[in-house]
């Protein structure tokens, strides 16, 4: 805008002249130090978590060499060396020995736990997948609150029911038979559960649709389809099953009087409790129980690629 001078003639004021933007300031590049620093707490902090991993690993296994060693010393050996001192190899000597000490006995309680836990798990298995594929698959009344009484059931400890299911055997007359024992292991609250979440992450709701516009009726469904798609959930909880009833104590010991009857855990403890007045079956049960650790590892590798498909499984294709 033009103005006046004293004169009286206009005038243009002169131009303003825009600002110069300031260059950015060069990117300062972080500090070797600090790099460094970096560096050294990865470091640092994967030693650690290897060193918790060691330690673990460490305390794990420091119990089962003591069992192999031990299983490899005679009666003198296991009492005059230390506990992981190698003395005179009479490993099968003592296999020997544990499979005819008492007439055979143990490996009458061998094939008892093999019955136990292998017809008991399978069973089981298959219930608790069909559970838990009805409980996410269907919908019917009361469903939600019939699987918090499921979910309350994992909360409650064996060893509270154990008396009221001895006192339910004794008067079905069970007690002292193998149902005594089958029967209560067909029971998997966690199971279930588990089942449940595994239908949820393998089994999509159009493939069941497609085959039932197919024609296949519900249990063809279910055996057909829904059971293959199952299959590393099945072998997961038929692990934890298995395991937990091999090691399974406090029900038998209950249960039955019969020696045999025992599982192998309940028969080692049977020998454990007489070695004051018969020291030669400390031996016994040391072995017997390193062979009684053999099934379990076993099952463990041999079903290794399915449960392990199930830890590493991405979403529904």
């Amino acid at each position: 805008m033009s103005t006046l001078d004293l004169d009286g003639r206009q005038t243009v004021p002169e131009a303003v002249p825009a600002p110069v933007p300031h260059a950015p300031e060069p990117l300062r590049r972080p500090a070797r130090r600090s790099r460094r620093t970096r560096s050294g707490a990865a470091v640092l902090s994967r030693a650690a978590v290897n060193g918790l991993l060691a330690v673990a690993a460490l305390y794990t296994l420091m119990p089962l060499a003591w069992l192999l060693i031990a299983a490899t010393k005679d009666h003198g050996d296991l009492f005059g060396t230390g506990g992981f001192t190698l003395g005179a190899f009479h490993l099968f000597d003592n296999f020997r020995a544990v499979f005819t000490a008492d007439g055979g006995i143990y490996g009458r309680w061998l094939l008892n736990s093999l019955l136990y836990s292998l017809v008991g798990s399978l069973v089981s298995t298959l219930i608790c997948v069909a559970a838990g594929y009805a409980f996410d698959k269907y919908h019917f009344a009361g469903k939600d609150k019939l699987f918090g009484v499921v979910l309350a059931g994992i909360l409650v400890p064996s060893t509270v029911i154990s008396l009221p299911m001895y006192l339910l055997a004794s008067e079905a007359g069970l007690v002292n038979t193998y149902w005594a024992v089958l029967i209560p292991s067909l029971v998997n609250p966690f199971g279930v559960y588990l089942a449940r979440v595994f239908s949820e992450g393998y089994i999509p709701n159009e493939v069941l649709e497609a085959a039932r516009m197919d024609g296949a009726s519900e249990l063809k469904t279910f055996r057909t389809v829904s059971l293959p798609m199952l299959a590393p959930g099945f072998m997961t909880i038929f692990l934890f099953s298995f395991t937990g009833s091999w090691n399974s104590f406090y029900l038998p010991l209950m249960m039955l009087n019969d020696q045999s009857l025992y599982p192998v855990g309940l028969g080692i403890y049977n020998w454990n409790t007489v070695v004051v007045n018969n020291p030669e079956y400390y031996s016994l049960a040391i072995t017997g129980a390193l062979v009684a650790v053999v099934p379990l590892i076993a099952v463990f590798i041999g079903l290794q690629r399915f449960w392990r498909s199930g830890l590493t499984a991405g979403a529904v294709k």
